[in-house]
């Protein structure tokens, strides 16, 4: 597996009492993946309020100074979202998928590096957080682009149907797949995936936070699988907004098999 390093964001405060009250609510975020607080609709309106309307880049810098200056969001950031965005722009995906959408943040950073006739799909569990996404990503001009879903691919098979007879789900066509939602169900999901044959040769996901909180078992799958059926490129980096806590990212590619 190759070890890339990324450059270092900047340090941020983890006393700072945005992420103190994140800490405390931590029962509820991995319930409801919303810190309990109001930030995530507080997000949206500062996006809103502060954006130009249809400018993409504008709304994913006011999305960081948010949680740079304000409270501190849960997105990929900015250092692991520019090593998302360079595994879409490797992987030119005409259609990707992302677990996870939180608040459209990682959307919208796979989004403009799609190429033209590019489409994401976003699979959200909680309706709140998939609403605030489609708004953000209205007002980035990017929602042609991208569809947000409500549900999760282990709700017993209703999202992967409707993925596949709503939204153009087949075999062999999903080209690109983000991984960053509730880490025990990183191997499971990905699983459903093989299992519905939608990766082909050459599909590539991305996994975020696997050295914290890290997901062992798609860490174990992953190395068990090296050059059988997959290729992993692990990333260096550090968990959102800040230099202090060092992460992973996975970039995957299918060998198919």
């Amino acid at each position: 597996m190759a070890v890339i390093r990324r450059g270092v964001t900047a340090p941020l405060s983890l006393l700072r009492w945005s992420v103190i009250r994140m800490v405390l609510g931590g029962r509820r975020l991995l319930r409801d993946w919303q810190v309990g607080d109001g930030r995530e609709e507080d997000a949206a309106r500062f996006v809103l309020e502060r954006a130009p309307r249809g400018d993409v880049d504008a709304v994913i810098r006011t999305l960081d100074e948010y949680a740079y200056h304000r409270k501190f969001l849960i997105s990929v950031g900015d250092e692991k979202g520019a090593i998302l965005e360079d595994a879409v722009a490797r992987a030119a995906p005409r259609r990707a998928l992302e677990l996870g959408a939180y608040i459209g943040y990682s959307a919208l950073r796979i989004a403009r590096r799609l190429p033209p006739g590019g489409h994401l799909t976003s699979v959200e569990l909680n309706p709140a957080n998939a609403a605030i996404a489609r708004r953000i990503a209205e007002h980035a001009g990017a929602a042609d682009r991208i569809t947000f879903v409500v549900g999760a691919l282990n709700d017993g098979g209703s999202t992967l149907s409707s993925l596949e007879r709503q939204h153009g789900f087949v075999p062999g066509a999903l080209d690109l797949v983000f991984i960053d939602h509730a880490k025990d169900q990183y191997l499971p999901d990905l699983l459903r995936l093989l299992d519905a044959r939608w990766l082909h040769a050459g599909s590539v996901v991305v996994a975020d936070n696997m050295r914290f909180p890290g997901s062992p078992r798609y860490r174990d799958y992953m190395d068990d699988a090296e050059r059988k059926l997959w290729r992993t490129q692990r990333h260096r980096a550090h968990v959102e907004y800040q230099s202090i806590i060092p992460d992973l990212v996975f970039e995957s590619t299918y060998l198919g098999g």
